[in-house]
């Protein structure tokens, strides 16, 4: 996988439909922070420092594929340009803080795109890695084969007491921040998400917009994940977001089985004319494309729409984002215009590789 195909690419696997509670859920990450023994966080940390680390761990990650058994492309965050980085972070491959300071940073990311382990971010290593759906188990799975790989090679900065030493507090213990994607198009509707997000703290979970803010999501996107790590076990951790998570969904089923009954007519007419303006649309600006993809993919899970398939919304999610578009176009600095029309062009090309054919349909 050279660095181009996944900077163009617009297909992310854990994004991919399909998964446990899928029509709601749209993905689950684990990330482990982890820090070498004896030397600086990242922010702390002087360029020659920086530069141990990422020697030190660039003699032990290529064991990964080997151990994972597939190909890993390592990104060097410093020689890509800006643009480059941005296609990153808006995959989630790496995140603003490698990008306001790329000099010895560097990702690993997987063949399936669904591990991503940044080098020298806040904490020395930072292993991030997904699975399609509700599905925690499979992620922390690969996060601990990996951790046990790093851990055999490095020692670790660890206190018997503390547990993993991490530059943030709130990752002190496991080092372990557990999160799920949830697409919550009913409880926007219902304005019943408001509830959740103020509720969530006092059950040690945070709840936050993915686009947008809270007060304005856009794409009705939602991450929630566990706020502290010290004095819980990786077992609670999960148990006790996966019932956040199991109630939530709940929550938005009601509220979707509500819409379909009492406004039958007006969701078949919304969610038919979003389809309509992705299929048809000579600009779409990212905001209104992602509102729209939002009332499809709504469509699609409550079968008012049988014309695509549901891995359109991943695709077009990836593909709508700006510097995406800028990329794909080797071209930073096209105008809005430009952008808008680009977008509108490559959703449009997204539905026609997933219309449904008469076999399909058979």
């Amino acid at each position: 996988m050279a660095i181009n195909d996944l900077l163009r690419s617009n297909e992310l696997t854990w994004l991919k439909s399909g998964g446990t509670d899928g029509d709601v859920v749209v993905a689950s990450r684990i990330r482990l922070a982890r820090n070498l023994k004896g030397v600086p966080f990242p922010n702390r940390a002087d360029m020659n420092q920086l530069s141990q680390v990422l020697v030190a761990t660039d003699e032990v990650l290529p064991e990964l594929e080997k151990s994972m058994g597939m190909p890993f492309d390592r990104v060097d965050v410093e020689r890509l340009s800006p643009l480059q980085r941005e296609v990153l972070l808006e995959k989630q491959l790496i995140t603003e803080n490698l990008i306001k300071n790329p000099q010895y940073r560097a990702t690993y990311v997987s063949d399936d795109r669904c591990i991503s382990i940044m080098v020298n971010e806040e904490d020395h290593l930072r292993i991030q890695c997904w699975a399609p759906g509700l599905n925690l188990d499979l992620p922390m799975s690969t996060a601990f084969t990996l951790d046990d790989l790093v851990e055999s090679r490095l020692d670790m900065a660890f206190d018997e007491k503390m547990g993993y030493l991490t530059s943030c507090p709130t990752n002190l213990g496991t080092g372990l921040r557990a999160s799920v994607l949830l697409h919550l198009p009913g409880l926007v509707f219902t304005r019943n998400v408001s509830s959740i997000i103020n509720i969530s703290p006092q059950l040690g979970l945070a709840v936050r917009a993915l686009y947008g803010d809270d007060k304005e999501p856009v794409g009705s996107l939602f991450q929630i994940s566990n706020q502290l790590t010290l004095g819980f076990s990786e077992e609670e951790l999960i148990a006790n977001l996966k019932s956040a998570v199991t109630e939530i969904v709940a929550h938005e089923r009601r509220a979707r089985k509500a819409l379909a009954l009492y406004r039958k007519e007006q969701l078949a007419d919304e969610v038919w004319r979003a389809y309509g303006t992705l299929a048809y649309a000579r600009m779409l600006s990212e905001r209104e494309a992602m509102e729209l993809l939002s009332k499809v993919r709504l469509g699609i899970d409550l079968k008012l729409i049988h014309e695509v398939k549901a891995d359109c919304y991943a695709d077009i999610l990836v593909a709508c984002h700006r510097s995406f578009l800028q990329n794909l176009a080797e071209n930073e600095n096209m105008s809005k215009i430009e952008i808008d029309q680009l977008r509108a062009r490559k959703v449009r090309e997204i539905l026609g590789e997933h219309r449904v054919s008469s076999e399909d349909e058979s």
